[in-house]
Parts: C-alpha cells; structure tokens; sequence
C-alpha cells in the first residue's frame, strides 16, 4: 500500500523542530511516497509553506506544495511555480481554497479548474498536478450533483490525480468514485484519511469540511480515542480499500 503524508506548515520554531523529527520518523516507520504542505486560506502561510517544502526537498523526499488560488492573480501564481520549479519540485496540489477573513472578493481565479488550465499553460507538464475531490459533497456545494460536475471539470483540465477530503463513510468514496468514472474520469482517486486521536478536534473539522463522524470516535468521555482498529469503522465493502495497492493520504498536523 503506498502512503502519503500531509503536514501544515509550523508557526514556531519549536514546531519546525517537532515537525522535522516527526518527518525523519514517518520515513522510518511508512515509508511516504511523498509528503505534501497544506497553504493556508487565500495563502496566509505562504512563506512557511515554501520553507517546509524547500526542508523536505532538501532532505531527498518527494514533496508537493498545496497552491490555492483564492484571492490570488495570476502574477503571484505564476511567481510561486517559477520558484517550485527552481527548487526541482515535480508536484504540486491546485485547490481553489478559502476566502480568509475580511476578503470579499476570489481574485483572478474563481474555481479550482481555472488554476489546474493556468498551470498547465504556464508550465506543460513539468507538474503532477493533484486535485481536490468531497465523496460526501463540498460543504459549499450547491448540491452533490453540482459538485460532481465540478470535480470532472478539474480532471479534464488537466489534472493527473485526485486526492478526496478525510472520510470515514466509505461507501460515500466508493459511490463518488463510480459516478466519476461513469461521467469519463479516468485519472486515479486517493483516498484521504485522517486518523482519529482527538474527538474536539475532529468534531471542529468535520463539521468545518461537511465528513460524517463515526460513533466510534465519540465513545471516550475524555474526547480521546486510543485504541480502535480501523476495520471497526468500516463497512464490510471497504476492507478492500485497505487491501488494495491504493494510494492513501494521510492527513497530520
């Protein structure tokens, strides 16, 4: 099974130090294919995004930057991949991205398939490009099949593969997974995990991306889930997600 890694970006030096050992111990233990940097809504941790990837770059590891393109011109994205492919960086993950708070406007790019065409444009096929895919709908959608619509549009616009936001109802990225084929996508769908330690914390980011929370993370009283096999969560169908050779992200912090 081969694995990726998600990290975002640390405000502090302490966290860089933590955020480094983790990274030497997660390339002990599972050996990533590669780890990716989240960017922050309308990229308000852009530069800490940048020093993360150029630390894991230069350590020998696959890395790909998350680039967003809210609130964002095409000058300033243009400038970011110049400088991801001075680095010798090969992926990257285009997201559309939030609005921070206080911006009213999306700036020059409105949709995430906008940005995966600019891409494209600006640098062929330098970059694996992945997208972001909902198997439970983007929280914003206007519905799910609107949504689907969406995510075929990134795919045709140039993407190589798709990443799903964290889910724990896998039946929901199966049926996504068939309905995006049986609109023409060809491209591979990973699927995202997010390993369950802390119940508060999952309860502020489900509620925040719209993913179904399973029972199982809110039996403990004290919010901390320390010891639940992950084929207790899923449905007989899914064990073959995890048998399979698909390509996993894990999502860290």
């Amino acid at each position: 099974m081969e694995l990726s890694v998600e990290f975002f970006p640390p405000k502090t030096p302490e966290g860089e130090n933590k955020l480094r050992l983790v990274r030497e111990r997660l390339s002990e233990v599972l050996k990533p294919a590669f780890y990716s940097v989240t960017f922050g809504a309308g990229g308000s941790t852009q530069s800490g995004t940048l020093k993360v990837v150029s630390d894991i770059h230069a350590a020998g590891a696959m890395v790909a930057p998350h680039l967003s393109c809210v609130g964002s011109s095409r000058d300033s994205v243009r400038q970011m991949l110049k400088q991801y492919q001075a680095l010798g960086i090969k992926r990257i993950v285009a997201l559309r991205g939030d609005l921070p708070s206080g911006m009213g406007q999306y700036g020059e790019f409105h949709h995430a398939n906008e940005l995966v065409e600019f891409i494209r444009s600006e640098t062929g096929d330098w970059f694996h490009i992945d997208v972001a895919a909902y198997p439970e709908t983007h929280p914003q959608a206007k519905s799910p099949a609107s949504d689907i619509d969406f995510f075929v549009q990134k795919m045709k616009a140039g993407a190589n593969s798709a990443v799903t936001q964290y889910f724990y109802n896998t039946d929901a990225y199966f049926r996504f997974v068939d309905e995006a084929y049986e609109m023409g996508v060809t491209q591979p769908v990973i699927a995202g995990i997010m390993p369950i330690t802390n119940s508060t914390q999952l309860l502020r980011f489900s509620d925040a991306c719209g993913a179904e929370i399973p029972r199982v993370a809110l039996r403990s009283r004290a919010g901390f889930v320390c010891a639940c096999s992950l084929t207790e969560m899923m449905s007989p169908r899914s064990v073959l997600l995890v048998k399979k050779s698909s390509p996993i992200c894990v999502i860290s912090s």
